[in-house]
């Protein structure tokens, strides 16, 4: 299948995001090996570890960030594996939407891990009704604040958030969209964790966290996102590292998109 490109040298996969249902998403996702969901998992329960240290006693929410159909928080709710969510839409195939979201809920029910409360937020609507309809996500804004301020009800859900989180949305989102986040609820400034691919400059986002009161550090180590989704991106994404001066060796040059996390947190920590 011929994947186009987004406008950042990425493959797009607006298509699926527009299902009214996670089929077409896993599939696609399972064929290129997607895996950054899942190696973000245990950093973001230490994330969370210490968040509740911080501040005890308070459940707390987790904004994701480009959610989707709220993989992350089912990762997160849920002891499961992308590949096993994969295989349990496989085996819906059949399924309508209505006992897909039933499936989900059950499975939810199952085995959940609570005290903690996650809102999504993307420019896809199919996607966050769905990931809210199956009680993957308690709440969602549905918004692009690259182009807009949020209105007051979005901001009120995105003043919940007390760690915002993404594992791949920076580069189609900037500053623009994560200060606005930040600042959301002027009383305090939530944690943030992000995982960026490297093509992607962290440093404006950093320089813009800053001058709301954050420091921002990356973590040792980088993370695979996925394969590649043609030759065409492969390209597209080795050219644009190298003309940043990222050496791929082992990393890209094999095959596969990298990323590396950035921790934001407010400055003295607020809790």
């Amino acid at each position: 299948m011929s994947v186009p490109l987004h406008t950042t040298g990425k493959a797009s996969f607006d298509d699926i995001y527009e299902s009214p249902d996670p089929r077409a998403y896993f599939a696609r996702m399972n064929d290129l090996d997607y895996r950054i969901p899942e190696l973000a998992k245990p950093l973001f329960q230490e994330q969370l570890r210490q968040l509740r240290a911080a501040r005890p006693g308070r459940i707390p929410t987790v904004l994701d960030l480009g959610c989707s159909y709220g993989v992350n928080a089912a990762l997160l709710r849920t002891d499961t594996t992308v590949e096993e969510l994969a295989g349990h839409y496989r085996d819906h195939a059949e399924t309508d939407r209505v006992g897909l979201i039933a499936a989900d809920r059950e499975r939810l029910r199952a085995d959940q891990i609570p005290d903690v409360r996650f809102v999504g937020m993307d420019a896809a609507r199919p996607a966050l009704t769905y990931a809210h309809a199956a009680g993957f996500l308690h709440d969602y804004v549905h918004a692009d604040l690259e182009a807009t301020e949020p209105t007051e009800a979005q901001r009120r859900v995105l003043a919940s958030a007390d760690l915002v989180i993404s594992t791949g949305c920076v580069g189609y989102i900037t500053e623009k969209t994560l200060s606005r986040v930040a600042q959301a609820d002027p009383r305090k400034r939530p944690w943030m964790a992000h995982f960026v691919l490297r093509m992607f400059d962290f440093d404006p986002i950093a320089a813009e966290l800053a001058a709301l009161g954050y420091r921002s550090e990356q973590r040792p180590g980088m993370f695979q996102q996925r394969r590649f989704a043609s030759a065409q991106e492969r390209q597209q994404v080795l050219d644009a590292l190298a003309a940043k001066g990222i050496d791929t060796t082992d990393h890209e040059a094999e095959g596969w998109l990298y990323a590396n996390l950035f921790l934001s947190r407010p400055h003295p920590i607020e809790t």
